[in-house]
């Protein structure tokens, strides 16, 4: 047999419903809480700024050795995309000494780059400002990364290409890619193809700088292992704002390699 409600008990339903609406909006506009206390726009700006200082350290010193790009397959710069068809016949052929020749001297130069980024990152840091950096640590995955990469990409861009053009002259890519262009322009159905390698180099450089960037990122707000000193775990200790998972920008770098 169906119940009925009476209107009475309708309208007190209503008034509850109101009412827990109400306090998830308050709670939801509420400072985010690090170990039971408000979150305060200083603190999160300064935990904020020593988590990306952690990360741009980290993935400077990484990729800033010798192999650090070359051995590292989520950021090993291959043949540039339009010429990998040339490099996979080229491999069938028995010529993958110069595919590989090009690969590693293209790595090296990006490994000799990556240790100008470290002040461009420091600057970059040093001018957020409070209310973006409370704004970040609300967020759950990557938003420090995001910032970083919209305010440094372009000056670190303009300053790498430079630098990766002489270390690729020095390393001997050049005359690799002059070398490996040679051999491709004998091959059938090869056409035109044309690159600037500086360009390229100077752009996967930054990917994979950005990539492992965003990994520690992650880390330090998902691992509490990470948080290696008390302003880490008071800023990123707390909840982090919409814990939905998503796929980072970073990820899709990696996402459709072998």
């Amino acid at each position: 047999m169906a119940s009925h409600r009476s209107p009475g008990r309708d309208v007190e339903h209503s008034r509850r419903h109101a009412v827990v609406c109400g306090l998830g909006f308050c709670l939801a506009a509420l400072p985010i809480l690090a170990a039971g206390k408000a979150l305060d726009e200083k603190t999160a700006a300064s935990g904020l700024k020593e988590a990306l200082g952690q990360g741009t350290n980290r993935a400077v010193e990484t990729l800033g050795q010798v192999d650090g790009y070359l051995k590292n397959r989520d950021v090993r710069i291959p043949v540039p995309e339009k010429l990998g068809s040339a490099a996979k016949t080229m491999r069938k052929l028995g010529m993958g000494r110069v595919v590989d020749e090009l690969e590693t001297s293209m790595n090296r130069a990006a490994e000799a780059a990556a240790p100008l980024a470290r002040d461009v990152f420091i600057g970059t840091i040093k001018q957020m400002t409070f209310k973006e950096a409370l704004g970040i640590v609300r967020g759950n995955r990557h938003e420090a990364t995001d910032y970083l990469a919209k305010n440094s990409r372009p000056k670190l861009s303009e300053l790498f290409q430079p630098i990766v053009s002489g270390q690729l002259e020095s390393v001997g890519a050049t005359r690799a890619f002059s070398n490996f262009m040679k051999k491709a322009a004998r091959l059938p159905r090869m056409g035109e193809s044309t690159v600037d390698l500086d360009q390229y180099v100077t752009g996967k450089a930054l990917d994979g700088l950005f990539l492992l960037i965003a990994r520690e990122e992650e880390k330090i707000r998902k691992d509490p292992l990470a948080r290696t000193t008390d302003l880490l775990k008071t800023v990123f200790g707390g909840a982090q704002g919409d814990q939905t998972e998503k796929l980072p920008w970073w990820k899709k770098l990696t996402s459709s390699k072998p």
